[in-house]
């Protein structure tokens, strides 16, 4: 069965930092765009990053403004995980932050919400002093 769990999320100083990790099982994270996504208090949910399948233009990633120099996203073949690494944190990074998968294979990724199948259940990350 296909899960994403996400993890790593809390309360962190503003300029601090948190690495995000999305957990797969179910499939293999290789071969499949994943996507990390961010939903605040009131606002529509927003494609942060995303890392494209091992096939597809080698992995590429994408990153919107708001977090370019920022977040680094990557991919732990070994452990079947993505990470979110999450430097330089601001207050309006403050959101509840999800993973999601594109259950078709070998797909470059996009920062588009329907572009995604499958979604981890989220994890709070406050940015706060």
């Amino acid at each position: 069965q296909l899960q994403l769990v996400e993890s790593g999320g809390g309360l962190v100083q503003p300029g601090g930092s948190l690495r995000l990790s999305c957990a797969a099982s179910g499939f293999t994270v290789d071969y499949y765009a994943i996507g990390w996504f961010r939903q605040a208090p009131g606002k529509e949910r927003e494609g942060i990053s995303c890392i494209s399948s091992i096939s597809s233009s080698d992995g590429n990633t994408y990153y919107a403004d708001s977090v370019k120099g920022r977040f680094t996203i990557s991919r732990d073949n070994a452990k079947n995980t993505v990470y979110l690494q999450m430097n330089s944190l601001k207050a309006e990074d403050t959101a509840v932050y999800y993973c999601a998968v594109d259950k078709r294979l070998f797909r470059l990724c996009m920062l588009s919400v329907g572009r995604y199948d499958h979604w981890g259940q989220g994890t709070q990350v406050t940015v706060s002093s």
